[in-house]
This record gives C-alpha cells, sequence and structure tokens, in this order.
C-alpha cells in the first residue's frame, strides 16, 4: 500500500515517546508499505536526521513551526480562532498545500496522521486517514489546569481546553480508523463518540532485542531512576511529585540512596534539584538510555495524570530494572502488583515500596526477570507493528469516498 503519514515532529532522533513510536513503526511497516512522510520540525538543525528516516521512507518532506510554543502571534492567532493553542502551535499553512499537491500527484492508499493536531492539515479528499491518538490531549490538561492558582490564567486554560476537547472529539468522530494506545482509552472515547467499533487498541512497545544488548553497570550506592522528557506536562508533574514528597522520605531511612532524573528538556527549576541536594543527579539528553536504566536499582515512576502507555514502563522492563509505578503509570498494560511490578498510589506507600525493593535483592530479580518476559510477549515492535499492518490492509480493497 502507499502510505502518507503525517507526524508533528521527524520521528529521529529518538527522544520522545512519540518519537520513538513512530520510527520503529515506519521501520517494521516499510518492509511490506511505500511510506511517504511529512513531518514538522522546530529548528532548522533537524533536517540532518533526515536521511535516517530515509532508509525506510520512499520520501520525506519536513515544514518548519515556531521553535517557541509562546510566541506572540501564536497567543494572538489562539484568541481570534476556534482552534486550541495545541493546535495553532503545530499549524503550518505550508503543509496543507504540500499534501494537497501531493494527493494530486500521487495515488495513495491511506492517510496516517499521528495526533488529533495534525488533522487540520489534511485536505477534503477520498483518501481515508487513520487518526492515532497516542494520549488524550484533553484530560492531560485538564490535570495540569487543577494546579494552576493564578485568577487570570484560569479561565483561559480552561476556554483553551473546551476547544481541544472540542475538536479532539471532531476528529475522533471525522476519521475513518482511531488508533488508541489502550483498552481504557479506547473505552472512554467511545462513550465520547458512542461508537466502539472505528476504534482499535495498537499500544507503543519496546525493541527487546536492542535493550537485551547492553549489560547492567549498578553503582555501589542503592539508585533510584526518574526518566520523562520535561515537555510532557505529566512528567514534570511525576519528578515534581517524587522529589519533593516522596524523595526524603527515602532519604530519611536510606542515607546513601541516589536519586537520577533523566529526561530531554530538563527546565531550570529541575535542574537546580541537584544544587540543593548532592545526591541528587540530573541529566539532560541521554544518546542511549540504556545506560540510564542498566546504571540504576529501580525505576520509580509516580505518574499522576495523562494517558496512554508509558515508554520508561516498557523500557526498564525490557532493560530488567525493577519498578516501582502508580497504578496510573501501569494502567491498560496488564502489569500485575508483586509480578511484573510494585504499585503504589501515594508519597508514604512509593517510599515504603522503593525502600523495601531496595533492600530485597530478591524481590529485585524476580521483578526483573517477570518484567523482562512480560515485554517480550506482549509489547515487542515486531507483534505491534502486525497488528497496525492488518488495520491498514483493511482498506486495501475499499472503494474511496470523498470525507473531511
Amino acid at each position: 500500500m502507499k502510505i502518507l503519514m503525517l507526524t508533528p515532529y521527524l520521528p529521529y532522533p529518538l527522544l520522545s515517546g512519540g518519537q520513538i513510536r513512530t520510527y520503529n513503526l515506519i521501520k517494521k511497516l516499510s518492509r511490506k508499505h511505500d511510506i511517504t512522510l511529512f513531518a514538522l520540525i522546530k529548528e532548522e538543525n533537524e533536517r540532518q536526521y533526515i536521511p535516517e528516516i530515509e532508509k525506510y521512507c520512499s520520501q520525506v518532506k519536513v515544514f518548519k513551526r515556531s521553535h517557541r510554543p509562546f510566541t506572540l502571534a501564536n497567543i494572538i492567532k489562539t484568541g481570534l480562532s476556534s482552534y486550541p493553542f495545541l493546535v495553532i502551535r503545530n499549524y503550518v499553512k505550508e503543509t496543507i498545500s504540500a499534501v494537497e499537491a501531493e494527493l494530486g500527484q500521487q495515488r495513495y492508499d491511506l492517510i496516517h496522521a499521528e495526533t488529533f493536531y495534525m488533522m487540520p492539515h489534511i485536505p477534503t479528499t477520498s483518501v481515508p486517514t487513520i487518526l492515532v491518538e497516542q494520549t488524550i490531549e484533553y484530560l492531560g490538561y485538564e490535570s495540569f489546569a487543577q494546579n494552576v492558582t493564578i485568577p487570570f490564567i484560569q479561565p483561559l486554560l480552561k476556554l483553551d481546553i473546551a476547544k481541544i476537547k472540542r475538536w479532539e472529539k471532531h476528529y475522533w468522530q471525522n476519521c475513518k480508523k482511531l488508533i488508541v494506545m489502550s483498552e481504557e482509552d479506547k473505552r472512554l472515547i467511545a462513550t465520547e463518540i458512542n461508537d466502539n467499533d472505528k476504534i482499535e487498541v495498537v499500544s507503543n512497545g519496546v525493541d527487546t532485542a536492542w535493550f537485551a544488548q547492553a549489560d547492567k553497570q549498578l553503582p555501589p550506592d542503592p539508585t533510584i531512576l526518574s526518566v520523562g522528557t520535561f515537555n510532557w506536562l505529566p512528567n514534570v508533574e511525576a519528578v515534581e511529585f517524587l522529589v519533593h514528597q516522596v524523595w526524603p522520605l527515602i532519604k530519611a531511612r536510606l542515607p546513601r540512596a541516589r536519586l537520577w532524573i533523566v529526561g530531554n528538556n530538563p527546565s531550570q527549576s529541575i535542574l537546580n534539584y541537584q544544587l540543593g541536594d548532592e545526591r541528587i543527579t540530573v541529566t539532560g539528553r541521554l544518546a542511549d538510555i540504556r545506560q540510564a536504566f542498566n546504571g540504576a536499582h529501580v525505576l520509580v515512576a509516580p505518574v499522576l495524570s495523562g494517558k496512554g502507555t508509558r515508554y520508561k514502563i516498557l523500557e526498564s522492563m525490557a532493560s530488567q530494572t525493577p519498578i516501582v509505578a502508580t497504578s496510573l503509570a501501569v494502567e491498560g498494560l496488564g502489569a500485575r502488583h508483586n509480578v511484573h511490578v510494585l504499585t503504589a498510589n501515594t508519597a508514604q506507600q512509593m517510599a515504603d515500596a522503593t525502600i523495601k525493593l531496595l533492600q530485597d535483592t530478591k524481590l529485585q530479580r524476580k521483578l526483573a526477570k517477570n518484567g523482562r518476559r512480560f515485554v517480550e510477549s506482549h509489547y515487542d515492535w515486531e507483534q505491534i507493528s502486525r497488528k497496525l499492518d492488518r488495520i491498514y490492509l483493511e482498506f486495501a480493497a475499499r472503494p474511496h469516498q470523498k470525507h473531511v
């Protein structure tokens, strides 16, 4: 099949969950399908990574959006538009004409859009569109807004969240097939659009063979790992909860323990954590994320908001790094407490579980072994790509009908 894929990022380097997902799926699906990729970039130097994607795509085109989201132009456009800020900041007018020209010159079987906010770039066309929602955006922003106390910001956030919800629902209803990350997401969206049949679950995955290639190199001090890209609000919320509420409880009982925070784009406030505590280390982008998982005794993931599958959980399991996580962090995975992970939902519970795990090497080995087997059986990219391929092929013999 000939597929036109639209993404709000170039799927390389592998700095975020979205990039990891898209890169691995393109890599696997390119064996059977002819993929053209249209992607947004923030900086011109991102063009250096195009050759890596061209290994798997017949054509790659990029379109530049604003480097910083909160520009005056984006704020004014949002105020004057029915679209939310999330759409405006990812909206590039040239992309629409490029997509229209591409569809006029080539016969495509399918359009694959990653995230609802890429959908406004698709003109009216007879080519069916699959929309992939890696997370339910309005829920993440609702959780963030609850913690904002500045009076004049609250109503603006509520208005923008209402816009996000409106347009998410609109595109859920108008795409031909909707792909989500978990059964929980499917159930929630199905109630919103009153249509269960058009929604398929194609969860995130992990390259288990790649993670198995690296060896453990554990430090002498018990080391707790936190992983997350910090331009995603739930990750910022999680690390703040960990540092301010969980870590003091752990440090009081295990004074030799260390906390290692790893993630792309840490803010200055996150970087400052290590200035006030010599047992905290903050690392930005790592060229090889396996270094983090293989250099820590336990991953702690106090995810408090947001939807979708967390790569940190799958990657930690693939690396045989034991996990302490909130129920939300492992929601929809099928992972079981005290078999694959330890779950805890308060600061005290999380501290207690982490200390227990650090002091019990037998439990560490059990969770590491079970977690590795679990992702090999259920979340390897080879299996995930086969499911998406099956969905693609559903459209192969269908006659095209005009739609937006």
